[in-house]
């Protein structure tokens, strides 16, 4: 066995027994891919190695996280240093990375967004802005897109649409209307908009499948949306720096977003969420709000070293040239497996959405994908609405020669699945 224990004063598990423990004192609300789930115990780069020292390529990331490549050195050397330097005071005294952070985010975010609050999760991200929404607007409702996912907080949960995620029994008291097109949004935004605060959108829906908005999205609601006094919040936890081929997938879109919240990638492994907002939204948020560990020197180091590591190794603009590869391999991968769809999606964020086939129902046989990948040395997600839909979101790091060795795999993958 060629186990890993990092922690020496703990004995070594293995994954039966992590299992077994889980069962035993986890809520059992979390739950783990695979039939036979191996135990990670080591990253470095793409790669992760399980506890019998099988090696496999991410092409998961930790779900968007792990965009800069795992244990990534020249982040986590600066970020010991700040642990071993200061590693928490709260926020009510005065220090300098937060605000380093918050200067450096106003230099990227797109039109005139410039002022931060900073916590540690993209669902308290998301939350934060629908309260600045409501502050500023002193309107209640909101609108959201079907297929949404945008957290598990009360208004984040209320805004999401995937009934999975609709946890809390009085969610339905989050005053939302939720549209499945630009069409269905003009017609709420005509019907609805004196009441309401904001639209919040994934620019390419994470969990709901990999979906990228229409080219078109904003032909039409952009100015109705002004009109109308409706803020346009851009929820980029999963397609934030860099991941689409741009530093913010809503920039591959001719509008400019009012408030945008971020997380995953920014830390890359480290906790850290964001909302950021105009001038003249976040002067109107002055009532009391802290979050304990928000702004923590040693998350915002990680996270200006995340920037210093995505602009050195250019990776916004190699994002957009191996997804291009990608997706080109993924297309001759669909073509010669009738149960897989076309992939979608922008940069290095694409899904593929698995259907049906010889009496198999789409999700196992997307269970069975992930297995068998698996076993081949390919961590590859799955998301949707129905859980149909491979996901492949690697870090921004990852080479042309593991792209094109994941699709040959995923095509053996296909091939044995025909017969």
């Amino acid at each position: 066995m060629a186990h890993i224990n990092t922690d020496k004063n703990s004995e070594y598990l293995g994954p039966e027994k992590i299992i077994e423990l889980k069962q035993k004192y986890l809520i059992p609300c979390s739950y783990h891919f695979y039939r036979r789930p191996p135990q990670i115990v080591r990253a470095s780069g793409t790669k992760v190695y399980d506890s019998t020292g099988k090696v496999y390529t991410d092409f998961f990331a930790g779900v968007s996280v792990m965009s800069c490549g795992h244990c990534n050195p020249q982040i986590n050397n600066r970020v010991i240093q700040q642990l071993n330097t200061l590693q928490h005071t709260t926020s009510i005294y005065l220090t300098q990375p937060v605000v380093e952070l918050a200067r450096r985010l106003a230099e990227i975010l797109p039109g005139t967004i410039c002022r931060s609050f900073f916590c540690n999760s993209g669902s308290e991200a998301n939350e934060s802005a629908l309260l600045a929404a409501r502050l500023f607007t002193q309107k209640r409702k909101f609108i959201a897109m079907e297929g949404s996912l945008h957290g598990r907080t009360f208004l984040t949960t209320g805004v999401t649409a995937i009934p999975m995620w609709r946890t809390d029994p009085f969610v339905d008291e989050v005053p939302v209307s939720f549209a499945s097109d630009e069409s269905a949004v003009m017609e709420l935004l005509l019907n609805e908009g004196p009441e309401t605060a904001a639209l919040i959108v994934e620019p390419i829906q994470g969990n709901g499948g990999i979906r990228p908005l229409p080219p078109s999205f904003f032909d039409r609601i952009a100015a109705e949306l002004k009109r109308q006094k409706v803020l346009l919040i851009s929820d980029e936890i999963q397609s934030g720096f860099g991941r689409s081929g741009k530093m913010f997938a809503i920039e591959h879109y001719p509008v400019e977003p009012d408030m945008i919240t971020g997380a995953k990638a920014l830390g890359n492994g480290f906790p850290i969420g964001f909302f950021a907002a105009r001038p003249d939204i976040a002067a109107a948020f002055t009532k009391p709000s802290a979050s304990t560990l928000g702004g923590n020197p040693v998350s915002c180091t990680a996270g200006l070293a995340v920037l210093d590591f995505i602009k050195s190794e250019k990776l916004v603009s190699r994002a957009a040239e191996y997804g291009d590869l990608l997706m080109s391999e993924l297309r001759q991968v669909a073509k010669a497996a009738p149960f897989l769809n076309a992939p979608r999606g922008l940069g290095l964020m694409v899904g593929m959405e698995v259907g049906a086939y010889q009496g198999k129902a789409a999700p196992d046989i997307t269970d069975e994908i992930l297995e068998a990948m698996k076993e081949k040395g390919f961590l590859i997600g799955k998301n949707g609405v129905n859980r149909n839909v491979l996901a492949f979101q690697p870090p921004l790091i990852i080479e042309k020669a593991e792209i094109t060795a994941m699709a040959d795999a995923l095509g053996q993958t296909a091939s044995h699945i025909l017969g």
